[in-house]
């Protein structure tokens, strides 16, 4: 009896924790976020079943889930905000697509000093940034890191590590130049990448790290390339399991050949420090720069300065190389712009398109040089606008809101924040009806390829919002390597347009008749079919932009 009793309780209390938790999920499903648009949710799997019928819907698994992000919100009638719920897997989640929405979540207020936190999904990307990287770090701990890094991205002294940048271009020049020779079809990602690994190594950590000489390269260019490979996302789980356990190893010996690199620094600092009593004048890495100040280097303060140059890798060579990726491939089909900028380098830098002359202009010219040269910013503010590398994610804390132009405000806290640049920088409320086409010319009167304040100059009646183009965020949590991204496409593209002429092979490829490329209505030349981005951490080509290069002929 008495058991009989105790199942009855049992089995009373069960139904209605059930009961409790059915009508938790129904609430979290359909009430709690009921007045954002989104489609019809599932009570087991939110908006995640969409999500995947959405991806297939595209034509290849491989696209960048932002193009299905950006199209769920045509679908849904362009509003500004959505709500997409990718429970159990993911925190809800609020897409943002309006640049006056994302202002709000990345601008500075009363209750949110540097603006909204980051989203715990920044955690996914650890063993690449580390656990005391500025780009996870809130608060207090973020500003003090960015105070101590300021210095050594300030453009004016960028501005004299040129020379640095220059060099290491002319090796990439000679590595296309026997691409160019022998005719072979190669990936243009591999290259590019390399190059950009060279520039941060040298501007950065002011180290050699011999990426682009195959056989010779530094340890740690094989350590993190090999390191990245593993958040490839295809296979089973078995692969996956294998790639994650390769990934802690690599993240490891990465970590060990960082942590020297910063040691072997502030060694050779101190040392010159003690023999000639004064800091030297010549051009210093960021690295260098950052460790002013620092009397003593305790296991901490090693690893927190390692944790930055695992930060400033991750981002600075991805994003830059694959900019320059897209900067390629648009320039090899869109004729007009390509005759319009080899015109204005002609015109800024001289018509000798030797790379060591080219090298000499922009370094001894250095500001005046890249003031001038307004159509090639042009360019890559365009590029920039249209493949942005990577969205914002931030963690709405409790409390937050946000505010719709229609003055409507929604309750968002605990839900991630997904700020879509891609979707944000081609708002055709913002950008009209050529809103995914490459038209450098919509910039000619703001051509700042940075987002610092101040930089936007020569605004019209006709220019388009600064917060529109968020390429490198905006407010105080902006991109700290911007200049020196914006220097090394300048620098990069400004010494091989004139000497090269690209071509597409595979996705992309340009359709032919009679031999010739087909020119449509816009200028551009007709394609056989997409070329897209895919995710690999970033959002980057997913061929690896395969192409083909000849040297280009003056009058063809």
């Amino acid at each position: 009896m008495v058991a009989t009793s105790i199942l009855q309780v049992v089995l009373a209390a069960s139904a209605i924790l059930l009961y409790y938790a059915y009508s938790r999920v129904k609430y979290e499903r359909f009430e709690r976020f009921k007045r954002l648009p989104q489609l019809p949710p599932s009570l087991i799997w939110g908006h995640l079943k969409a999500l995947h019928e959405g991806l297939l819907k595209l034509g290849d698994s491989r696209m960048h889930e932002d193009y299905f992000f950006r199209e769920c919100g045509t679908m849904l009638g362009s509003p500004e905000v959505y709500f997409a719920d990718l429970r159990p897997v993911l925190k809800p989640m609020v897409h943002v697509s309006s640049h006056e929405v994302a202002e709000q979540i990345s601008s500075v207020s009363k209750t949110f000093r540097y603006s909204f936190p980051k989203s715990p999904t920044v955690a996914a990307l650890g063993a690449l940034i580390g656990k005391y990287s500025i780009i996870a770090a809130e608060g207090e701990d973020w500003k003090g890191l960015r105070k101590q890094l300021n210095p050594g991205f300030a453009r004016s002294h960028l501005i004299g590590l040129l020379p640095e940048i220059t060099a290491k271009t002319e090796v990439f020049i000679k590595r296309l130049d026997g691409l160019a020779h022998s005719g072979v079809e190669f990936c243009l990602d591999v290259n590019c990448l390399e190059l950009t690994f060279d520039i941060i190594g040298s501007v950065v950590m002011g180290q050699e790290l011999h990426a682009q000489e195959p056989g010779q390269q530094d340890p740690l260019v094989v350590q993190y390339r090999e390191l990245i490979a593993t958040f490839e996302e295809d296979g089973g789980l078995l692969l996956k399991a294998k790639r994650k356990i390769q990934g802690i190893w690599l993240a490891r010996q990465v970590n060990k050949s960082l942590t020297a690199v910063v040691r072997q620094s502030y060694t050779s600092k101190r040392d010159q420090a003690q023999a000639t009593e004064q800091k030297t004048s010549s051009a210093r890495s960021v690295l260098d720069l950052s460790l002013d100040g620092i009397d003593e280097i305790t296991p901490k303060s090693l690893q927190v300065a390692a944790d930055q140059l695992k930060s400033f890798i991750f981002a600075g060579h991805d994003t830059t190389g694959i900019v320059l990726q897209w900067a390629f491939y648009e320039l090899s089909r869109s004729p007009h712009v390509l005759a319009k900028l080899r015109k204005e380098l002609d015109d800024v830098l001289g018509v000798n398109a030797d790379p060591a002359y080219i090298s000499e202009a922009l370094n001894s010219r250095g500001e005046e040089a890249q003031s001038k040269l307004a159509y090639l910013s042009a360019v890559v503010k365009e590029i920039l606008r249209l493949y942005p590398p990577a969205a914002t994610a931030r963690l709405a804390p409790p409390g937050a809101t946000i505010k719709l132009t229609n003055g409507e405000e929604h309750l968002v806290e605990g839900a991630i924040v997904y700020i879509n640049h891609h979707a944000v920088q081609r708002d055709p409320a913002v950008y009209g009806a050529t809103c995914d086409d490459f038209v450098p010319e919509r910039w000619l009167g703001d051509v700042s390829t940075s987002d610092t304040e101040g930089t936007h100059s020569q605004v019209t009646a006709a220019s388009i919002p600064k917060s529109a183009w968020r390429a490198f965020e905006r407010g105080p949590r902006n991109c700290i390597g911007q200049e020196l991204a914006n220097l090394e496409i300048r620098a990069i593209l400004a010494t091989a347009v004139r000497r090269y002429d690209f071509t597409k092979v595979g996705a992309g490829e340009l359709v032919l008749e009679d031999g010739k490329p087909v020119e449509n209505e816009k200028g551009q030349y007709e394609v056989k079919s997409q070329m897209f981005n895919m995710r690999q951490v970033t959002s980057k080509p997913f061929d690896g932009m395969r192409m083909k290069v000849k040297f280009h002929e003056v009058g063809a």
